[in-house]
């Protein structure tokens, strides 16, 4: 019995010690052994006699049965467990987890009722006050007759990044960004003995950096970004280099008996020398009015332009009363915490607020806010209605204000109405044309839920001037691979081949990026054959990733290899059936295809008709296109020829139609039609024009 109770005891030690090191995906055998005082040998003994399994195995099944804790305690995305038990790839935990329990996660999920809405496709989340995140989304597909590559670049919009919404800059892309007016505004210290004065100072912080943040010849770091130097022993001049910053603002601050006291200076970050400096000693009525002058001074100081209109933005107070300002500052102190009992306290200091005074629009905007965030990734919307009215009353007292526009956006965001968000993000720019938060939603949007690659691209290359200094490798991987896929979507294959190349020095375990880079390849080298070989790598890495699958079966589609292709393609139906899921409609097509080349008529018919249905619902750009495809299939080369016309007067597909649309082998049938150059030639050269005129609009804006 002794013996039993210690061979229990060192299996509940060897777990203990697994969950404590959960996320670490490094941690193995050797790490255990390490910390149970063991010689390795010893411990692979021990674990094989009580598990009759490995301890590779026994760390793995740890793993495996944190996950299904997570999956049934847990609303976080099947990506993010995978990424939280240590396993840097999805698509391993996936198969490791179905071998384990017989199913997949999934259908894990699906059988305790808690799947979510935006399961790998929008997940919002937040850190200690960090601003975005790039997240892997395996549920990100473009559209047909384009190459559909899993880009994973959602967006994570969080909560403190719609609070001040800052204007960020970049490090290492000097190029792209103007450092000549940069500036990072550090933590302010709290002069007084009483700790909770320190919301009031932090406040004093946040309203520096949100006026200055106005002034578009401005640069300025985001709080995120300077957070890590509060206590810092690092030099100014070092914190400048880091940030990648000419400029960096001092301040203190504390409030005494109605009083406020505030030091702020304006340093030169290289020479780490003093360029302008004030001491303000006001009543607390006056704070807005000194925290006007402030952003003014310190714009005049660097020579930025300010315009009429960023000045009325910047004298514009939040509020005439005080009180109801201090609810407001302890609100947003409240909202730092990004739990939902920190949202709850957070609403009803704002709500205190408007009891002081019913018409401060800042406090109304941010309890919608606070509402997006109790409902986003919640299948049920239980607070759409109260996000909408105090988004309403935001904007009916101040309707200049980006952030009462936010949360309107934010409203139809969690309405599933995504156009109809679109106008109140562009129109947020026109009043804060820094806030990198709109920019970034804007990008997302372009790309996976209202297609347009310009659009896409210009707001990728707009979003690139964020601080990415400030993240981690991981989500700089993951900003360059959205880059680059803007990039080559809209025919600059050259720029987006460098923008991949740091996606992969950043992370070189990134998946999604080298399947991006084995395409952006072919887009500079047009060799498919070298793109076959490169996708077959990527398949046998994992060979349970649907979209490689199917993407290895259309090299050897384009090759007219119908019985390999077939082959892939088979591969490609089991993982949807295992799986339940039913991605790329647009492949159905070629499919068909196959099974007819092969003299397979009945599963020819079943998948021709998949395509159909398909094609009923298919709204977007490339519809005509789709329908050509068709026609081609039903041989009606006639039809083809007209609807192909038509689809050449589509603005904003994406270059890959014209990679890879004349290697189908549907089109052979076309290419003796008195009219197939004339038509073929006449898509090539809508791209192109609107190409041309998107490079000249890029450069005019210094994007590219």
């Amino acid at each position: 019995m002794s013996n039993i109770s210690h061979q229990e005891k060192f299996i509940e030690q060897a777990q203990s010690l697994i969950l404590e090191n959960i996320s670490n995906e490094q941690f193995g055998v050797s790490e255990l052994a390490d910390l149970m005082n063991m010689s390795r040998s010893n411990l692979l003994r021990k674990i094989k006699k009580q598990t009759q399994g490995s301890a590779s195995q026994f760390i793995r099944e740890v793993r495996l049965q944190k996950g299904m804790t997570m999956l049934k305690e847990t609303e976080l995305t099947i990506s993010e467990i995978s990424y939280e038990v240590g396993f840097s790839n999805n698509s391993y935990f996936i198969k490791c987890f179905r071998d384990y329990y017989g199913y997949s996660p999934g259908e894990a999920r699906k059988k305790i009722g808690k799947q979510t809405e935006f399961e790998d496709e929008f997940k919002v989340e937040g850190d200690h006050q960090n601003t975005e995140i790039i997240e892997v989304a395996e549920k990100t597909f473009f559209k047909p007759n384009r190459i559909q590559i899993i880009v994973g670049t959602v967006l994570v919009i969080v909560l403190a990044l719609f609070l001040f919404l800052p204007k960020e800059t970049i490090n290492s892309e000097k190029n792209v960004v103007n450092l000549k007016k940069s500036i990072a505004v550090l933590p302010f210290i709290n002069m007084s003995n009483d700790s909770d004065n320190l919301y009031f100072v932090n406040g004093l912080m946040e309203s520096t950096l949100n006026n200055l943040q106005k002034i578009e010849d401005i640069r300025v770091i985001s709080r995120t970004s300077v957070e890590k130097y509060r206590d810092t022993d690092k030099t100014i001049t070092e914190i400048g280099e880091e940030l990648g910053v000419n400029y960096l603002i001092e301040g203190s601050g504390q409030r005494i008996d109605g009083q406020v006291l505030l030091n702020i200076q304006l340093i030169d970050a290289s020479k780490d020398s003093p360029i302008w400096a004030e001491q303000y000693n006001h009543k607390t009525e006056d704070i807005f009015s000194v925290q006007n002058e402030v952003a003014k001074k310190i714009a005049e100081a660097i020579e930025a332009k300010v315009t009429p209109a960023e000045l009325q933005q910047i004298d514009k107070k939040p509020t005439e009363n005080v009180l109801a300002y201090d609810y407001y500052l302890k609100g947003l102190e409240a909202l730092q915490t990004k739990t939902k009992e920190g949202l709850q306290a957070a609403i009803n200091l704002f709500e205190k607020a408007i009891e002081q005074d019913s018409e401060f629009a800042l406090a109304y905007a941010q309890i919608a806010i606070c509402y997006y965030y109790l409902d986003v990734n919640k299948i049920e919307k239980k607070y759409l209605a109260e996000l909408n009215e105090y988004a309403d009353n935001s904007l009916l007292f101040d309707s200049t204000s980006e952030l009462s526009l936010i949360a309107k956006a934010l409203y139809y965001i969690n309405a599933n109405e995504f156009r109809l968000a679109i106008p109140y993000l562009e129109k947020a720019l026109d009043y804060n044309p820094n806030a990198s938060s709109v920019v970034l939603i804007l990008s997302d949007i372009y790309a996976r839920v209202v297609p347009d690659t310009n659009k896409y691209l210009t707001y990728a290359l707009k979003g690139i001037k964020l601080n990415i200094e400030a993240n981690d490798s991981i989500s700089k991987s993951f900003i360059y691979l959205n880059l680059s896929n803007a990039l080559v979507q809209n025919g600059f294959a050259k720029e987006a081949s460098k923008y991949i190349e740091e996606s992969l020095k950043y992370n070189p375990k990134n998946q999604y990026s080298t399947y991006l880079k084995n395409f952006i390849d072919y887009a500079n080298n047009k060799d498919l054959e070298s793109l076959r070989k490169k996708m077959l790598i990527e398949w046998r890495k994992d060979t349970t990733r649907a979209d490689i699958t199917q993407e290895l079966a259309k090299t050897y589609y384009f090759q007219e290899d119908y019985e390999k292709s077939l082959v892939y393609y088979e591969k490609y139906i089991s993982i949807l059936t295992t799986d339940k899921i039913d991605l790329y409609p647009a492949e159905n097509i070629k499919i068909a295809y196959t099974y007819k080349k092969l003299g397979l008529p009945n599963k020819a018919e079943k998948y021709i008709q998949k395509y159909k249905d398909y094609l009923e619902e298919d709204e977007s750009i490339y519809r005509e296109a789709s329908l050509a495809m068709l026609y081609l299939y039903e041989n009606m080369p006639d039809k083809a020829i007209e609807a192909y016309d038509k689809f050449s007067s589509q603005d904003g597909f994406q270059y890959w139609v014209l990679l890879f649309m004349k290697e189908d082998p549907l089109l052979n049938q076309l290419q003796n039609h008195p009219r197939y150059d004339e038509t073929i030639e006449k898509i090539e050269v809508q791209f192109w024009e609107k190409h041309k005129i998107l490079k000249e609009t890029l450069k005019k804006e210094k994007l590219l």
